[in-house]
């Protein structure tokens, strides 16, 4: 029942997978012309292979291929009232503090983790706006794996999905019925988006 609520948000969890525990001796970041690398940051092996998942360029996964597959008449977004949006969003947040404080025990790793899904999060704004160039949707064959997040009982999965950073946006899906407008919506939309961080400063 779940996967059929949250399937569309999956990608929300993409970036948080496999841990382990280690001791650790802090360093300073190893960075050049290619990026930060956070491989094994502090001497940490939970931060293995941190970079292979976006690239050492990458760390939010900014740069990615939109392959748009599909847009018919049948993908139409169907309003549902905002309480029913902001519950269903609130389990995604709640999931992902779970996921980060259960499968990871490196309070470094924990942040430098959290700050990448944040960041990574964050670009969708730009979608949302039609600022980025990228159209407004979501990774199918990513989103698809909400299912498989939570077992039967539960618990959370520790198997790999078998996918990384470099996958989203291959199989790019869009939902007609929005409102915009390309000779209001702009307008309204940078309105919408400075009343919200108007309310958001007030906390900062």
């Amino acid at each position: 029942m779940l996967s059929k609520l949250f399937s569309t948000l999956v990608v929300l969890f993409a970036v948080v997978s496999t841990v382990v525990s280690s001791p650790v001796n802090a360093v300073s970041l190893a960075s050049h012309r290619a990026g930060i690398s956070f491989n094994n940051w502090g001497h940490l092996s939970s931060l293995a292979n941190f970079d292979n998942f976006y690239g050492r360029d990458n760390f939010i996964g900014s740069i990615s291929r939109q392959k748009f597959i599909e847009q018919d008449r049948h993908l139409v977004c169907r309003t549902q009232s905002v309480e029913i949006v902001q519950q269903r969003l609130l389990v995604i947040q709640e999931m992902a503090k779970r996921i980060l404080t259960e499968q990871v025990c490196d309070v470094e790793t924990q942040t430098i983790v959290f700050e990448q899904f944040h960041s990574s999060l964050g670009l969708f704004r730009r979608d949302l706006r039609r600022t980025s160039g990228h159209r407004v949707g979501f990774d199918r064959s990513i989103s698809n794996h909400f299912r498989d997040v939570v077992q039967v009982d539960g618990s959370l999965t520790n198997h790999n999905f078998g996918f990384s950073g470099h996958d989203l946006g291959r199989n790019y899906v869009v939902f007609g019925g929005s409102n915009w407008n390309d000779r209001t919506s702009p307008a309204s939309v940078f309105s919408a988006y400075s009343a919200a961080h108007q309310a958001i400063n007030r906390f900062h």
